[in-house]
């Protein structure tokens, strides 16, 4: 999702326009904010982004996303800090959880009735321009 911030003119940034359109729901959560604010401070993204304008999308996301207050114990990722976005697709029986993570979230590819698509794959099965 920051990386929306960084190609306004890339596939994330496609996704987030289409969700303002009310093109599909965008499911958030406590976890996923935090998640959010603590990448954009780390070196490798931090030389990218804007502080303002990653707030002012956090703020976003926490206003108009629907968010889950309560998350159930999922323990299925290889990765523990992945847990939470396995958790939020199965609290919310949400049709499609996109993620660029391909070593530990897309080798899944469905969690329960969900599917797990890259950027690209949510960018075809939704047919967004």
């Amino acid at each position: 999702m920051l990386s929306a911030l960084i190609n306004p003119d890339g596939g994330p940034a496609r996704i987030l326009d289409a969700w303002r359109g009310a093109r599909f729901a965008l499911i958030t959560s406590r976890d996923q904010l935090l998640e959010l604010g603590a990448a954009a401070r780390r070196p490798p993204l931090r030389k990218y982004l804007v502080p303002a304008r990653v707030g002012r999308f956090i703020n976003d996301l926490r206003e108009l996303a629907e968010a889950l207050s309560r998350l159930p114990r999922v323990d299925r990722s290889v990765d523990p800090g992945d847990n939470f976005l396995l958790a939020m697709a199965e609290a919310s029986k949400v049709d499609y959880l996109v993620s660029g993570d391909k070593r530990h979230i897309l080798a899944l590819k469905v969690r329960g009735s969900t599917k797990i698509v890259t950027v690209q794959g949510i960018i075809r099965d939704l047919e967004l321009p």
